[in-house]
């Protein structure tokens, strides 16, 4: 592995233009955040796996680029010869190539890997020195990578009028009025949940999330579907057939972008041919891949967020109703885990428990079959997940962290590292799953023997702020930054914070990060206001460096509010939560509640003994009872 950097550096000096520097995103073709094995070529460079993060070699350094949520893994996983560069801290990337570079300097990176709107930054702070930004001659990743995996080839599902609640000609018919609008000739869409969506398939080209590598590109009269048609079924070919999309080969979108910005791509599917509107516009969202955008004319571009993402954030009736039901089955399994966990901590460890206060009393070694890893007991969590209706996967790999694992952010335990379960210890599990329904994201932090007074404040600050925003009503319009705040005021009030944002919107069996919307103290690329049938997390935290972290996570979607004034006829909204697990009441300073806390929490406690009796046997339902009991009865 040490060679890598030297061969990539070779290989940058051979370069026709010699490179100065070589960048190397965490994005695949599509501008992905998770991304199959095959195109983990950030990773394979510099050790570093999480999902965020950018790579720049030059002849002397090799620097990472990531967020808050990565500092600690980024720390532990980086390789010799690398150097963290963190994000809000230090300078971003544009800004320290246009600095440090010499002039004239030439940057090299597979532009199939770079959005626009991140190339053409680049080119504006490269502007100054006369730097250039290059398309290499191939990915030089690639060419050192001798055990890259191979493309496979995982079949394309439909999926179903029953979850998806609109049909694709339903969808075609909306995008085509915005091509109208916008009089566009045509749209290329590069974002696999925005092709996934539209088309109403699902695959398993990404681990935990049901997309398939594919492009799309949709005129007034024409679709068309680029993706290996190794991947395609008689019945996935007939659905293409039923609406019209003309399926090609995954290449051919290169060309069939050239082809559409001179007026000559037919689809042999259209019923009526392209007319001469006089329509020119090329419509692409500055997340498109810059290869692809390079074989236009700028003039010809109309450079704007995607038409798709809004209408996919806005779940319909049959969407939210999936949703709805979803989260259900999957507090049942996560209930159904703790009391499972409950149990082992205290027969194998010695526990004190759930319930009850006490310091571990078991000081004897484990045999291995008994012993309890953040790995092990994710496992049994997934297979209580797997026992549900329409399960298809988890939506993103398990964070089962123990203690001081607790503080990274977003930790990725390993069989062979990872550690074993320890009842004095903060323990989180941040995890989701995938059903054909909905997809699924809660975070519970909890303890099996007797936490600090210290643990308790911090846990409570969080559960403080996850209810505040929770609990929000807000004009319509209003952005989800300026929400931001009510989560962590509690933190803030006693000098805590976090280096993450708030919440994500969800996908109905798509990934489980979705925008275009977002709660962050830092506004997302493309923000719109919050609105009516979204899905948003409310998922605050706190994380303490070599000790602990806390994190608490449920599903929200936004729904109109009926206030009792209505100033300037604005409308007002509200959030209503769909996930369904208990909150572990010993971490909890009950005396730092206001009535307002104690309340909300009594009554979601009381709807999780209601909502999931259901999926429940006696004794899970006998633990399930006990942890909602009210507080104050």
């Amino acid at each position: 592995m040490a060679d890598i950097l030297a061969d990539l550096r070779s290989l940058m000096s051979s370069h026709s233009p010699p490179l100065d520097a070589l960048v190397v995103p965490s994005e695949d073709y599509h501008q992905s955040e998770y991304v199959s094995e095959r195109d983990q070529r950030r990773a394979f460079v510099s050790g570093f796996t999480g999902s965020a993060g950018v790579a720049l070699i030059t002849k002397s350094e090799a620097l990472m680029w990531t967020d808050g949520r990565y500092f600690l893994q980024a720390e532990q996983q980086l390789r010799d010869g690398w150097k963290l560069m963190r994000l809000m801290e230090d300078p971003n990337i544009d800004v320290w190539m246009a600095d440090n570079l010499a002039v004239g300097a030439t940057v090299g990176t597979d532009t199939w890997c770079l959005s626009v709107d991140t190339a053409q930054k680049w080119e504006r702070a490269f502007s100054k020195k006369q730097q250039k930004l290059v398309q290499t001659s191939t990915n030089l990743v690639d060419e050192v990578w001798k055990s890259r995996p191979p493309a496979e080839v995982n079949h394309v599902i439909v999926h179903q009028l029953q979850f998806s609640g609109r049909s694709v000609a339903d969808k075609l018919k909306d995008l085509r009025e915005h091509l109208k609008q916008e009089k566009a000739r045509g749209i290329v869409i590069t974002t696999l949940d925005e092709v996934a969506w539209l088309y109403n398939i699902r695959g398993s080209d990404v681990p935990y999330c049901p997309v398939v590598h594919a492009f799309a590109i949709v005129t007034p009269v024409s679709a068309f579907f680029y993706v290996d048609k190794r991947k395609l079924s008689s019945e996935v070919n007939s659905h293409m057939k039923e609406n019209e999309i003309e399926v090609r080969e995954y290449d051919n979108v290169s060309s069939d972008v050239i082809h559409l910005a001179s007026n000559q791509l037919t689809s042999t599917l259209a019923k009526k041919n392209e007319a001469e509107d006089g329509h020119n516009l090329i419509w692409v969202d500055p997340r498109c891949c810059f290869a692809l955008y390079s074989k236009l004319n700028s003039d010809q571009v109309l450079l704007q967020p995607s038409p798709l993402a809004l209408p996919k954030a806005l779940k319909n009736s049959v969407e939210m109703d999936g949703l709805k039901k979803a989260h259900i089955r999957d507090g049942a399994a996560v209930v159904q885990y703790l009391v499972w966990l409950d149990k082992q901590m205290q027969d194998n460890y010695g526990a004190s428990g759930y319930f009850k206060e006490a310091e571990s009393t078991n000081n004897k070694s484990l045999k291995d079959n008994m012993k309890l890893t953040e790995v092990s007991a994710s496992d049994k969590l997934e297979e209580f997940r797997a026992s549900k209706e329409y399960f298809k996967g988890l939506s993103f790999p398990t964070i089962s962290s123990v203690g001081a694992n607790g503080a990274i952010i977003h930790y990725t335990p390993d069989a062979k590292t990872c550690a074993e379960l320890d009842p004095n210890k903060m323990y989180l599990c941040d995890s989701g799953a995938q059903y054909l329904d909905g997809t699924t994201d809660i975070t519970r932090t909890v303890h099996f023997g007797k936490p600090s007074a210290h643990e308790k404040a911090c846990y409570t600050a969080v559960f403080k702020g996850h209810v505040a925003l929770g609990n929000a009503r807000f004009p319509c319009g209003t952005m989800g930054p300026t929400l931001d705040i009510l989560a962590r005021l509690p933190l803030w009030k006693v000098g805590l914070d976090y280096r993450h944002g708030t919440g994500h919107g969800v996908g109905i069996f798509l990934n489980v990060h979705e925008g275009p919307h977002g709660i962050s103290y830092r506004p997302p690329p493309r923000n719109v206001p919050l609105q009516a049938s979204m899905t948003v997390t409310d998922e605050p935290g706190y994380y303490e460096d070599g000790n602990f972290g806390i994190r608490l996570e449920n599903v929200l979607i936004v729904k109109d509010a009926d206030t009792e004034f209505n100033f300037g006829n604005k409308g007002y909204l509200k959030m209503e939560h769909i996930t369904w697990a208990p909150y572990q009441r010993k971490l909890l300073d009950v005396g730092a509640l206001v009535p307002e806390e104690i309340n909300w929490l009594n009554t979601y406690h009381s709807q999780c003994r209601e909502i999931l009796a259901p999926f429940l046997n006696e004794s899970e339902m006998t633990w399930l009872k006990q942890a909602t009991e009210p507080i104050g009865a």
